[in-house]
């Protein structure tokens, strides 16, 4: 399993809201729950009531707005690390709040205060996720048929999945235990959705790319599912080939045809 740690995460580090939407994912709800969640006057990262004190004033140091950023953003990457670990060897639903915060080495405040739950955690990091592919998507819009068409015949790969590629693997480990046998059902569906349809729009022909039809619309979830399919594999193997080959590899699968050799 890749090990290496989300740096375009990084960027997207804010806390999200306790009450954030949460996904249907196989934690289990009912062990979240059943643990009691600590007042914030018992945490060691709560927030000062309304009306209190300045800090200074006690004679005590204030952190400033960007201290506390950077500590948030120390516990996200720490339990996001937990996360992935205890998935991998136990399963999504086979781990509960306190487990996550012991593997992360923080208390159960911090969960609770910066996402509301473990639910809200995971519903956190698969929105970044979300929000870093839809940033991708604005490069991939602007590709005509003609762009496409013209790395084909040069056999060069295209930037824009050489950037999907390479953003894939920073995000390596968590997407592995995510989109994985013991992680979250829901997220791969997501990806597809988010990615593979719109690698396909973007390659089909101008007059079938707002064609309601039944036919093509199977022709789009045939292939998108495939993409989704070359993805997931390449992640399950360690992602030994580098970026620039599987964005040859996309294109090369999408433009094949019966009979051809199946070479890239």
């Amino acid at each position: 399993m890749p090990t290496q740690r989300s740096s375009a995460s990084d960027s997207a580090m804010a806390a999200k809201p306790a009450d954030a939407a949460k996904p249907a994912t196989g934690a289990s709800s009912a062990a979240t729950r059943s643990e009691a969640k600590p007042e914030a006057a018992n945490s060691s990262e709560a927030k000062p009531a309304t009306g209190a004190k300045p800090a200074a004033a006690s004679g005590v140091a204030a952190s400033s707005p960007a201290v506390e950023d950077r500590r948030i953003t120390r516990s996200k990457r720490a339990l996001r690390d937990a996360l992935v670990e205890l998935i991998e060897e136990r399963g999504l639903a086979n781990f509960s709040a306190s487990d996550l915060c012991a593997r992360a080495d923080l208390n159960r405040g911090t969960l609770y205060n910066n996402f509301g739950d473990m639910e809200g955690l995971l519903a956190a990091l698969e929105a970044d996720i979300m929000v870093d592919l839809e940033n991708l998507q604005s490069r991939m819009q602007q590709l005509s048929l003609k762009d496409v068409l013209r790395y084909r015949v040069n056999k060069k790969p295209m930037p824009f999945l050489v950037g999907l590629f390479d953003y894939l693997r920073e995000q390596g480990d968590f997407l592995h235990a995510i989109m994985g046998p013991k992680g979250d059902p829901s997220f791969g569906p997501r990806v597809r959705d988010a990615v593979c349809t719109e690698i396909i729009q973007t390659i089909l022909h101008e007059r079938y790319r707002n064609d309601p039809s039944p036919f093509v619309q199977y022709y789009v979830a045939f292939y998108a599912s495939a993409y989704l399919g070359v993805i997931t594999h390449w992640i399950e193997t360690g992602m030994k080939e580098s970026s620039q080959e599987m964005a040859l590899v996309a294109m090369r699968l999408f433009f094949i045809k019966p009979g051809d050799p199946i070479r890239l």
